[in-house]
């Protein structure tokens, strides 16, 4: 029973680096979970009352995973016994300045919402923690929040990497009736990844684009091609596009431009203005300083203004001083 399930610490896993903007984030939602033992990527947490399952649903974008904490083992074998009621057990180490997730030989199941993972923290020889969490929409399906991905040689861009981890952490689907806007394109990472998934592209910057992006472009509107992906390069700065530069039926505006947080937000709600058809928002948020995270709130609001219901914030494990920003109109379908 899930009532059954309690623990008196919870843990957080997290980017290396990360963690004091962790702990920040945590005060602020005012969930009253209070920092105890710490390592690199790895937080521990107490509060009044034990933790259960429920405790977990609190919104933590630094965090790529909560878990119940049953504590320190010293061994994997010794930890993974503390897990008994998992259905399916992640591996999770610290190594190389990151908080890796381990895949043994075969692919792991993807997890099902409802379903028990454990997580097998190894922070080093001797020192295992058992955690414990219930899948859910927006979590990653990955052990420990790490997809593990490699950038392919093709690639422009790290901003490919950005694009994939949010469709395995938000479980996002794009198709070809799909239609993306996206502005600070250059040199094309993300906008490499839409058009292999055969999604088109309107790609805004006054930079040059990768020549194998380039072998998709269109001249124009009128001209792009029935039953194949196609990029229209609008080559000037955010600022300057219009609504003729867009045209009918764009469904998602994204950016990986390289400017504040308030920025990005300004020009998102310009785009939703011009192309109203506009049911999902994906950027990446460049900080100066992870404390920015306290910024949060204004964020979500200026999101909301715009008429959009559904918004998470997350931190990758291939983020460096970034974050992910989703928002979806109410209604959207992944």
């Amino acid at each position: 029973m899930d009532s059954d399930l309690r623990a008196d610490f919870g843990f957080a896993l997290a980017n290396p680096g990360s963690e004091r903007a962790l702990k920040q984030e945590m005060e602020n939602v005012g969930c009253g979970w209070r920092p105890g033992y710490q390592r690199r990527g790895f937080v521990t947490f107490k509060a009044d009352a034990p933790f259960d399952l429920a405790a977990l649903d609190v919104e933590i974008a630094m965090a790529r995973r909560l878990c119940l904490s049953f504590g320190k083992s010293a061994t994997r074998e010794e930890a993974r016994d503390r897990l008994r009621m998992a259905e399916i057990v992640h591996h999770v180490r610290y190594e190389l300045s990151q908080m890796r997730g381990i895949v043994p030989d075969g692919e792991l199941p993807i997890p099902r919402v409802g379903q028990l993972i454990g997580t097998i923290v190894e922070l080093g020889a001797g020192e295992f923690w058992s955690g414990l969490h219930r899948h859910a929409p927006f979590l990653s399906p990955d052990p420990g929040g790490d997809g593990g991905l490699e950038m392919p040689a093709r690639s422009p861009s790290r901003a490919w990497l950005k694009l994939e981890e949010a469709i395995r952490f938000f479980r996002l689907d794009f198709n070809p009736r799909d239609l993306v806007v996206e502005i600070g394109c250059a040199p094309g990472g993300v906008a490499l990844d839409l058009l292999d998934r055969g999604v088109p592209v309107i790609g805004v910057d006054p930079a040059k684009m990768a020549d194998v992006v380039m072998d998709y472009a269109i001249p124009s509107r009128d001209a792009a091609p029935a039953g194949r992906p196609w990029f229209l390069h609008c080559r000037k700065p955010a600022a300057l596009c219009g609504r003729r530069d867009l045209g009918a039926g764009v469904t998602w505006f994204m950016s990986d431009m390289n400017q504040a947080p308030r920025v990005v937000l300004a020009e998102c709600a310009r785009f939703c203005k011009m192309a109203p058809t506009i049911r999902g928002a994906l950027m990446t948020l460049k900080l100066t300083d992870l404390g920015q995270i306290a910024d949060k709130p204004e964020w979500f609001a200026a999101l909301r203004g715009m008429g959009f219901g559904e918004i998470r914030l997350q931190q990758f494990s291939v983020h460096r001083n970034e974050l992910a920003l989703l928002a979806l109109r109410p209604g959207s379908k992944l």
